[in-house]
């Protein structure tokens, strides 16, 4: 296959699999032989933060010198963002020949009813094209949940990470934060090490460490770190006698690189030395698209993928930054979130709302839906249908102290990234 057809063949594929559970992937797995156990892991898992946090880790270890795969999701610059090497997305003809291999098997898995899901079969993509490489660990982000989710298909990884828990997905992983924080907490296996986002609900710690117990993890909860300045631009601070800049914006991207920074020391303990040099130029050298990305200055463009109440308020907390200037907002939200959650955290400190649609989904909140929920958090808004056009209008809205601010999805944060940048 060429790439295009591989693209076409991965996203041609159900996105989910009939019945949840890990029998397809082990399935493909076995066929493959089973590559993902001649690999070294860091998995990630948790509601909010895991992208940060996985590129934190994949920075340093890469600055150290590791061969360091990478696998994240969803993507927004582009479809081969999702599998990575040393932070540089896989080649096209790589992709390709990964797809192939995988094609083969995914034909007589579908021929026996056991077709795996898109995802599932993206990751035997990953895993074949990671061991091709000889990558020295893969920093390994969860898709969904974790108990069941396709990544969980490896062996008890070098170092678990739980990032913040918060309600979503609630359709597949249930109603309560207790019981989300039992799926995310599968991913903690016997023999491992397991670190955890220091400000969990009490509910959901009190899972994550029933299961660190259960499984015999040692839990690893970051201590305090040392803010000596903090500004839209990034924070500076001191974390155990390192200086360090985290350039991801937000009170919420410290307590993500504490994670990160526990994760690699037990890493380090795990065969795997970072000095503390290669830790400081490797968090000061991490970029993460849609994570309250700043894309221009004159007026200040930001875009990030918040699309969950929790992920709406450390969004919200961020912009209490920029009190005095206003900010004229541009949202469209899936169907399946927690829309008028995410608006009360975020409208409040905006003068103004551009509700608009995400092109290629069906499960979008209608943009005159989306600006019905929003009318008792702001006084202003409008309705656009096309989300280019939603930007252009609101752009026009801001002089140049003000703030365009476009969020709510990472898929429409995907399709409007190139826009933005134009505009900035």
């Amino acid at each position: 296959m060429e790439y295009n057809e591989a693209v076409e063949f991965i996203h041609g594929i159900a996105r989910f699999g009939p019945k949840p559970g890990l029998r397809r992937v082990k399935l493909m797995m076995e066929r493959m032989g089973n590559p993902q156990k001649q690999l070294k892991f860091a998995h990630v898992a948790g509601t909010n933060g895991k992208g940060s946090t996985c590129a934190m880790l994949s920075h340093v270890l890469t600055q150290a010198g590791y061969k360091t795969g990478l696998y994240i999701s969803p993507f927004v610059l582009d479809f081969r963002e999702r599998i990575q090497i040393n932070n540089e997305m896989i080649r096209p003809e790589e992709f390709a020949r990964s797809a192939t291999l995988v094609k083969r098997h995914w034909d007589a898995l579908n021929e026996q009813g056991e077709a795996p899901s898109e995802f599932e079969t993206l990751v035997a993509c990953a895993f074949d094209y990671f061991l091709r490489e000889r990558v020295d660990i893969v920093v390994l982000e969860v898709g969904m949940g974790g108990r069941l989710d396709a990544t969980n298909v490896i062996d008890p990884p070098l170092v678990s990470a739980i990032t913040s828990l918060g309600m979503d997905h609630m359709e597949y992983l249930g109603n309560t934060i207790d019981a989300i924080a039992f799926e995310k907490c599968g991913i903690i296996k016997p023999g491992g090490v397991t670190v955890c986002y220091p400000e969990q609900e009490p509910a959901a710690m009190e899972v994550i460490r029933r299961r660190c117990g259960e499984e015999g993890n040692p839990l690893i909860v970051p201590p305090p770190a040392k803010v000596l300045e903090e500004s839209f631009f990034g924070t500076r601070m001191i974390y155990s006698g390192m200086e360090l800049t985290v350039p991801l914006v937000g009170a919420h991207q410290v307590l993500n690189a504490r994670v990160a920074l526990e994760a690699l020391n037990v890493l380090r303990q795990r065969g795997f030395p970072v000095s503390d040099e290669n830790i400081v130029d490797g968090i000061a050298q991490v970029s993460f698209p849609a994570r309250l990305e700043i894309i221009g200055r004159d007026p200040l463009v930001l875009l990030d993928g918040a699309h969950n109440r929790d992920g709406a308020k450390v969004l919200g907390d961020a912009l209490k930054m920029l009190e005095g200037r206003k900010i004229h907002a541009v949202m469209g939200m899936l169907a399946a979130k927690d829309v008028a959650g995410a608006l009360e955290e975020i409208l409040p400190l905006c003068a103004s709302l551009t509700a608009v649609g995400i092109p290629g989904f069906a499960n979008v909140t209608p943009p005159t839906k989306l600006a019905e929920l929003a009318c008792p958090f702001c006084v202003e808004v409008s309705v656009c249908n096309d989300p280019n056009a939603g930007v252009a209008a609101a752009f026009a809205r801001c002089g140049k102290d003000d703030v365009l601010l476009v969020c709510g999805s990472l898929y429409l944060a995907s399709h409007l990234r190139p826009a933005l940048f134009e505009l900035g």
